[in-house]
């Protein structure tokens, strides 16, 4: 709507600066010793003859002959059409004078001597076949009209390229929500299907949790955002979830900016590194630690810090396919917030943990 409200805007400036142009090129013509009133006359008929001409250049000359590829009939209308106003602006312009002339003077001025024929007035010879000025009024305003038909085809290009482009953002974001979801219910159903062999009250806790977070997935999932307190809500939910089934020798730290102040966000941008932080950060019998921070240093800056112990003798066979949510993550992230994000990802510090740092522009 904004990109179709400028396109009006540019349109609106440009018949006013080609009604302009077209003013001063025709009336500021020499009159060639024609009066003052038929000589405007005259070139009010040649101004409304050249807006026309110009128009018929861009919405058909142009469009169906030039881009069409068939310049021999785009050249030959160009060349008859500039022909035809230089001849019939000389021929009225003739007869215009011969008026003038055969009128009979209000006063009487001395005539020629004897003999001599009387000639035309004064301002210019009145011979030739076709005006020069008209003539190169005319090849002008083609060549002004073929020059903005093409940029008006260049905008309209422009514009469209720029909508399928949206449209292609928005239809691989959308495969990309698709892909992160079964993800993440994948992994979810497994840790309620273990919690089920231990404890049948825990794993209907469990479900219930995970209902409560599938309204989350289904309805603000749909929208491009949502509030950073409900998407802290849904990591709170996931957090109790997923701490059912651990073992004391899992430590996880939440922590969060006091007081939170609200922005918006894509919905579950976080859980790909929060869900990857319990898939390889948690050993049944090592202990082990999650630690997951939110900070806002500004009003429109948010920090997102996950960090999970590394156990180098796990093994392969739990990595793999591990890429699949991380790699998606970080393309939502190249879609959403272009220039505005900066991802860190850490695979082992010092302290043999696994860090992740995101920070965005909100």
């Amino acid at each position: 709507m904004p990109l179709f409200t400028s396109y009006l805007a540019s349109a609106r400036l440009l018949h006013l600066i080609v009604g302009a142009l077209l003013a001063v090129l025709v009336f500021t013509q020499p009159s060639g010793g024609t009066a003052a009133g038929p000589f405007y006359a005259l070139q009010l008929g040649l101004f409304v003859v050249l807006l026309g001409l110009f128009y018929a250049n861009v919405h058909w000359a142009v469009p169906q002959l030039l881009y069409r590829q068939r310049l021999v009939l785009y050249l030959a209308f160009v060349a008859g059409a500039v022909l035809s106003v230089g001849v019939v602006h000389k021929r009225v312009q003739q007869q215009l004078r011969r008026i003038e002339t055969a009128r009979p003077p209000r006063f009487r001025a001395p005539g020629p001597a004897a003999g001599q024929r009387p000639g035309p007035p004064r301002g210019g010879p009145d011979g030739g076949w076709v005006s020069p000025a008209a003539l190169l009024a005319a090849a002008l305003v083609l060549g002004l009209g073929t020059s903005v038909a093409a940029v008006q085809r260049g905008q309209r290009e422009t514009a469209l390229r720029q909508a399928l482009e949206q449209e292609k953002l928005l239809t691989e974001l959308s495969w990309l929500k698709a892909q992160i979801n079964p993800h993440f219910f994948f992994n979810t159903l497994n840790n309620i299907y273990s919690l089920t062999l231990l404890d049948g009250s825990q794993a209907r806790e469990a479900i219930h949790r995970l209902s409560r977070m599938m309204r989350y997935v289904l309805y603000e999932n749909q929208n491009a955002t949502t509030t950073l307190s409900q998407e802290v809500q849904f990591v709170r939910d996931y957090l109790d979830l997923m701490q059912l089934r651990l073992t004391d020798n899992v430590t996880v730290e939440f922590t969060l900016p006091q007081p939170l102040h609200e922005v918006a966000i894509a919905p579950m941008l976080l859980l790909t590194f929060i869900e990857n932080a319990f898939k390889h950060g948690v050993s049944t019998e090592a202990p082990s630690r999650i630690r997951i921070a939110l900070r806002q240093p500004t009003a429109h800056t948010l920090e997102v810090l996950v960090e999970n112990s590394v156990f180098v003798d796990r093994p392969v066979a739990l990595d793999e396919n591990s890429g699949i949510g991380l790699t998606n993550t970080r393309r939502r992230l190249a879609l959403l917030y272009p220039d505005r994000h900066t991802l860190t990802i850490t695979e082992l510090t010092p302290a043999h943990e696994y860090r992740v740092h995101l920070s965005l522009e909100v």
